[in-house]
């Protein structure tokens, strides 16, 4: 089996460093499964083509400069030049376990997928802030437990720091019609109605770093809920009630204030909801890290996540549908 594994990059090439680290590390029989690696550099003026040829005497790989398309139309870039039986697309800010190839090759053995994807994760060697992002955009307390996981608050979706597809998806499906505000998506959604079998792969994780701080996740974030509402555009159908869920929260938030005016009683009623919900967050993110300072932070991460979203969804609901 031959997996073409593409990372559409803009200005990162020590991110590309790590992440070829990752896959020079990989784990896999090499009888049954081989790999190229297509890096397409969005109109970068940070290039990482020094970084890729390091690494060129040790596995296939092929890099490639292009004006800024963004990440989606780089990945159809990369869809037309590669040569695998499936398609791996990775974020460049990913870094990829030992046993990931031979992983997703054992599971399409015995399940076949025409297109699939998997959760991510913190890696020990992250910052604590990289940490506490991490929890919140893998939290079911938060709109992150929609995001690459089994146990999900809707129906799992691919997304694009770790999707796979196989050749005959492309061939069908066409590739991404959007490039930016949430392509990835608004793609998986195209390969269900084609009528292609798409699934989760538990084991195929990837480390996600994110952002490094606070208001870079913000911006991320603010994006995302802005993607939300580009998707509704193309598929109405497809907005559910969770989605809306950041936005309520931010709405919540404005409107405590008021409840105080209105009523004392009913903006202790409010406070108190939050605090809860906040205690909830806490208590379950000390559990799962077991770490008070990355418990305390996932607080702010959280906090950052659910208003960015909800503030980016509700200002993009509002502008004019574009080309």
């Amino acid at each position: 089996m031959f997996f073409s594994l593409i990372v559409p990059v803009y200005n990162r090439p020590d991110e590309v460093r790590e992440l070829l680290e990752s896959i020079e590390k990989q784990v896999f029989d090499r009888q049954k499964i081989s790999f190229e690696v297509l890096i397409i550099e969005d109109g970068s003026t940070l290039k990482a083509e020094e970084v890729v040829k390091n690494f060129a005497q040790n596995f296939d790989i092929r890099y490639f400069s292009k004006e800024n398309t963004g990440q989606g139309f780089s990945r159809n870039y990369a869809f037309e030049r590669a040569k695998g039986d499936y398609f791996i697309i990775l974020d460049s800010d990913c870094l990829l376990p030992p046993h990931y190839l031979q992983t997703i090759y054992d599971y399409l053995q015995h399940t076949p997928l025409d297109a699939f994807g998997g959760a991510d994760a913190a890696h020990e060697s992250f910052t604590d802030t990289q940490k506490a992002i991490s929890y919140a955009m893998t939290s079911l307390f938060s709109t992150g437990g929609i995001r690459g996981n089994k146990r999900s608050a809707e129906k799992f979706r691919p997304r694009s720091f770790n999707m796979g597809l196989s050749r005959k998806v492309w061939e069908t499906v066409g590739g991404f019609a959007i490039t930016r505000m949430g392509e990835d998506i608004e793609f998986s959604i195209r390969i269900e109605k084609a009528g292609f079998k798409v699934g989760f792969i538990p084991n195929a994780f990837v480390y996600h770093k994110r952002r490094t701080n606070f208001r870079q996740f913000y911006k991320q974030l603010h994006f995302f809920g802005r993607g939300r509402i580009n998707i509704w555009r193309y598929h109405p159908e497809e907005l559910k009630l969770v989605h809306c869920f950041p936005a309520a929260f931010v709405l919540f938030l404005v409107s405590i204030p008021l409840g105080f005016l209105l009523n004392a009683g009913l903006g202790v009623l409010m406070i108190s909801v939050l605090g809860l919900y906040l205690g909830l967050i806490f208590v379950d993110a000390f559990f799962k890290t077991k770490n008070l300072k990355i418990a305390i932070m996932a607080l702010g991460a959280v906090l950052v996540q659910l208003t960015a979203y909800g503030v980016g969804f509700l200002t993009e609901i509002f502008k004019p549908l574009k080309k």
